[in-house]
């Protein structure tokens, strides 16, 4: 009997709701392709959900997700809505009440034409960053002092545990290691931030237990700087939860723009939520002029995760192809093309169709 797999879809907000869309269309085409099927459950959460019913996120769909091999989430915000809100209601209520400790973000050049950086090919940028998903600033531990006041004082507390920083650490040199280079970076900041001296031990203890791959450090101000004069330096990165939001997003220019990156916040084992890590774009709603292609790679990534790697291969070749061969001409509104069009040519491509 055919594998089926359960997936709850949050297209969100704003452009998020169209390239789901166009990646729900490219993954059916490859699950008919490799012999296995879905049945997608999509859930209302987002802008519009909650301006009409005060809900964020109900307690009774996290329940059925947790059940669900895994969800896939298009993008949240709207201007309608205070910032921050459906932001830590939605994606921070997955990632924390599920415990998404891994948010893997792989930055990879599919063509040295779409890079920003001079003389930069493939071979030189293709990394892994492991970012901690769970901790640090983004754990809600602040406060207000005379808040509105000429002397109000503002404070957010850094949150870093044992727990928290040894599990991702241990697995970042476990994606190393099933790496060719074996090389993982730590990226700190440990000569200002003292209780990331945490981090520093930790790195040096678990890599005891990983004799074979080669580790270095760098500080995130440095990292930022090599990423964009050396990326080639660069193997495996792991990082605490609010560096490693910053240097992905550098890491996505890198590969081609924020329309390419796709992310993956993991538990292993358990249900894990896939997303293009671009923004919701409002104004662009409805356009139908978005790129899809950071939603489809978050496709194939849910694929990886599930077991399905021949089919999710064939999805990430099917977007080299169309990216080497520029039959799509640039990864923004430039290429001319529409985003349900850029979701035809994947599934063309994936059927060894000639597009034009």
């Amino acid at each position: 009997m055919a594998k089926s797999y359960d997936i709850a879809v949050v297209k969100g907000d704003g452009i998020g709701i169209e390239v789901i869309d166009e990646a729900i269309k490219v993954l059916k085409a490859a699950s008919a392709r490799h012999g296995f099927s879905f049945r997608f459950r999509e859930y209302p959460f987002g802008a519009d959900h909650y301006l009409a019913t005060k809900e964020l996120f109900a307690d009774s769909a996290l329940s059925e997700m947790k059940q669900m091999h895994a969800i896939l989430l298009g993008a949240i915000g709207d201007p309608r809505v205070e910032t921050g809100i459906l932001e830590r209601g939605i994606v921070g209520r997955m990632r924390f009440d599920l415990d998404l400790y891994v948010n893997l973000r792989p930055i990879k050049l599919y063509s040295s034409h779409i890079c920003p950086l001079k003389d930069k090919e493939p071979k030189d940028i293709d990394m892994i960053v492991v970012r901690e998903n769970t901790e640090d600033v983004y754990t809600g531990v602040h406060g207000f002092f005379k808040k509105g006041t000429p002397d109000e004082v503002a404070l957010q507390q850094m949150v870093f545990t044992r727990k928290g920083t040894e599990r991702i650490i241990r697995h970042a040199y476990g994606i190393a290691r099933g790496r060719k280079r074996k090389k993982l970076t730590l990226c700190d900041k440990a000569n200002a931030i003292a209780a990331m001296d945490l981090w520093r031990r930790t790195f040096n203890e678990v890599g005891q237990e990983f004799p074979d791959v080669e580790k270095d450090y760098a500080f995130v101000d440095a990292t930022c700087m090599w990423m964009v004069k050396n990326p080639e330096f660069f193997d495996v990165i792991v990082s605490s939860n609010m560096f490693g939001d910053i240097i992905t997003d550098l890491g996505a220019m890198l590969q081609g723009g924020l329309g390419i990156a796709a992310g993956g916040n993991i538990h292993p084992g358990k249900v894990s939520m896939f997303e293009p890590i671009h923004g919701s774009a409002p104004k662009y709603k409805g356009s139908n002029k978005s790129n899809p292609l950071a939603a489809i790679c978050a496709g194939a990534m849910m694929l990886e995760h599930i077991g399905e790697k021949e089919a999710a291969a064939a999805i990430e070749g099917a977007v080299i192809h169309l990216i080497v061969s520029k039959t799509l001409a640039s990864l923004d509104a430039r290429s001319g093309r529409t985003t349900s069009e850029i979701g035809d040519m994947v599934v063309e491509t994936l059927a060894g169709k000639k597009v034009r």
